[in-house]
């Protein structure tokens, strides 16, 4: 596999954080259940144990196999095809790479080796034992080895090659290898289930982590990129935020390196600022008769490039660089740059509606994905930005766990013509799209162009409430009661009692006790993954 980092994108997550976050859960809760030796767990443990030793003891053969793949994948042999991987990266001068990967496996496999030593839980007892093996058990070091590597393999996927069906396959081909590495401990005898998925857990999340701490925005990400002249037939502009798409130089090489191979000329470049977030510069864009405006960076920016070409009849390109990124993520737009490039300039256009959006206080704008009031607009002004900057949209969780206690309060909202409606409501929010990060189902009829916005009520009366909305929201149910409401209308207004948090797009909008939206159906073009894109 030939490792092309221009693919790479350090700036973007390019596993979603809901795997790592599930990943952290799952080991601490087995590190936990393990060290009290909790019984229920136990007698798990030991009951698959007993069934994979029943299916191997009377197969040599397979004892054999199993034993060699142990030799194979052991964690001598992962340290050094690492470490020979690290020397590949280095060489080729991918510095930032080579560290990650070295620090990668000190930290799992000599943070296994702790952990062992604290938990201290004895291995499977047999009285034939298949094979003869020292030391502790939890978390299984093989495993672990194979969290780590296949993990780095992944990332390394997804650097090396576009989407489609050779990035599939190898994706699936790590997932499958780690899988069976772990069965191996637990049909050779010598870990039980919980040793295992801890350990896969421990390696991977650890891996993603140092890849969040050291690669992400680092700046170095790609490298050795070359500038290809296009055929002059289409004219882009680009619209980018520099402090989220970060080595500006490297990204406008990037960008110039897809659109020549797709047939676009060199593009047009235009920076926001702070007291100019897009719109001048779309203005500007739209003025120089381009075919294309590309929107690069959060939500903030594509929201204003939009705003600005609403009945342009030009499409806008959106390449994420924010956390939330929930147009991109409801309009299937890769958030990794260099596959974002390749819908941009090879994708096909989708008429989208547009919301504005007015408050008591005197903001009058839009919105392409969510607006709202009360506790998710005090979540999003609780974010802490190096948190943010560091674990992305997970922040967004450590700011929710504090805002949860946000407390009720008495709203009317009023639909279209009807009659206003009451509750005494936690959360409002407006919706243009329904789903939130990680495909969370929020509003899940919402569409970003059938010429409505949803919107949701949620009001559980105490902490215990949220559990019923959680499971409402996963499982989809429809039905509406005094914890959560849904409704949809063109034009939707809100009176809160009392002074609130509002959000818009996921960014703070200060106080105030009114908000009015209002729909205007079909009046942006956006550039989307075509429908029959061919496989790679």
């Amino acid at each position: 596999m030939t490792i092309d980092l221009r693919r790479a994108d350090g700036d973007r997550p390019l596993i979603p954080n809901a795997l790592l976050a599930v990943e952290c859960v799952l080991f601490l809760t087995l590190a936990v259940l393990v060290s009290m030796r909790w019984q229920p767990l136990m007698d798990l443990d030991q009951s698959v144990a007993e069934w994979a030793y029943d299916v191997s003891e009377p197969r040599a053969w397979l004892v054999s196999l199993l034993d060699i793949t142990a030799i194979v994948t052991s964690n001598w042999s992962v340290g050094i095809v690492l470490a020979v991987l690290a020397g590949l990266l280095w060489w080729r001068q991918e510095r930032i790479l080579a560290l990650w990967v070295v620090a990668s496996g000190v930290v799992v496999l000599g943070g296994n080796a702790l952990i062992k030593l604290a938990v201290r839980r004895e291995r499977p007892v047999w009285d034939l034992p298949l094979h003869e093996i020292g030391g502790w058990s939890f978390p299984s070091g093989h495993s672990a080895g194979a969290g780590l590597f296949f993990t780095v393999m992944a990332l390394l996927t997804i650097v090396a090659t576009g989407r489609g069906l050779r990035r599939r396959l190898l994706l699936t081909l790590w997932v499958v290898l780690t899988l069976l590495v772990a069965a191996d401990r637990v049909f050779l005898g010598v870990h039980f289930l919980s040793d295992v998925t801890a350990g896969v857990c421990f390696g991977s999340a650890v891996t993603l982590i140092l890849w969040h701490v050291m690669v992400r925005g680092s700046g170095r990400l790609p490298s050795d990129l070359a500038v290809v002249t296009g055929s002059g037939r289409r004219r882009a502009a680009v619209v980018l935020n520099p402090v989220k798409v970060g080595d500006v130089e490297d990204f406008k090489a990037k960008v110039r390196q897809v659109g020549a191979s797709h047939g676009w000329d060199e593009p047009q470049w235009f920076e926001t600022t702070i007291e100019d977030p897009g719109h001048g510069q779309t203005r500007a864009a739209l003025d120089a008769d381009v075919d294309l405006v590309i929107a690069a960076g959060g939500d903030g920016t594509v929201r204003a490039v939009c705003e600005e070409a609403t009945r342009s009849g030009v499409a806008v390109g959106v390449l994420p660089h924010g956390t939330g990124n929930l147009l991109a993520r409801n309009l299937d737009i890769p958030v990794n740059t260099r596959d974002a490039l390749d819908v941009v300039f090879g994708g096909q256009d989708r008429a989208i509606d547009l919301a504005t959006f007015t408050t008591d206080g005197g903001t009058e704008t839009s919105f392409l994905v969510m607006a709202g009031l009360g506790m998710d607009a005090m979540i999003m002004t609780g974010v802490n930005e190096d948190l943010k900057k560091r674990v992305g949209y997970l922040a967004y969780f450590v700011s929710g766990v504090k805002a949860i206690t946000f407390p009720r309060t008495k709203v009317e909202i009023t639909l279209d013509d009807e009659e206003p409606r009451h509750f005494r409501a936690r959360t409002v929010v407006i919706g243009n799209v329904g789903f939130l990060q990680g495909g969370i189902p929020l509003l899940p009829d919402a569409q970003i162009d059938d010429g409505l916005l949803d919107v949701v009520i949620v009001a559980p009366k105490r902490f215990i409430g949220w559990l019923s909305i959680v499971a409402r929201v996963i499982t989809r149910r429809k039905t509406n009661d005094a914890r959560l409401t849904r409704l949809c209308a063109q034009r939707v207004h809100v009176k809160a009692e009392k002074p609130v948090p509002m959000q818009l797009d996921g960014d703070p909008a200060g106080e105030g006790r009114e908000i009015t939206a209002e729909v205007h159906p079909g009046v942006v073009l956006v550039r989307v993954p075509a429908t029959l894109a061919p496989a790679e």
